[in-house]
């Protein structure tokens, strides 16, 4: 479950950096409350997660799926340079996070 939380609070921080692009300096207010919302949501939720999961790995998860779906929703929705270099780092960020997933949760 703690997992989940992450990924949902990961899915609210791409909300978040969105609606901040979007509220343009915090001067259009809904988008600035939008983004209030989203960054409150998603840090309560990784809040809540931490109580069970490793810091250093929640995190990057927490941040991978923000950068990742950050930059994903910029080029298809808001006109970013789309490149063969700018999907790759994606891809390597998302192999970022299945790799910390993967990795032994302790040392040997």
């Amino acid at each position: 479950m703690a997992w989940v939380l992450v990924v949902v609070a990961g899915l609210f921080e791409t909300a978040f950096a969105v609606s901040l692009k979007n509220s343009e300096g915090f001067s259009r207010h809904w988008w600035t409350a939008s983004f209030i919302v989203c960054a409150a949501v998603s840090f309560t939720l990784l809040s809540i997660a931490l109580r069970d999961l490793p810091v250093g790995t929640a995190y990057a998860v927490w941040t991978g799926i923000g950068a990742a779906g950050t930059a994903i929703v910029g080029m298809w929705l808001l006109g970013d340079p789309v490149g063969t270099a700018r999907i790759l780092s994606i891809l390597l960020i998302v192999a970022g996070v299945v790799g910390l997933n993967l990795a032994p949760s302790s040392a040997h």
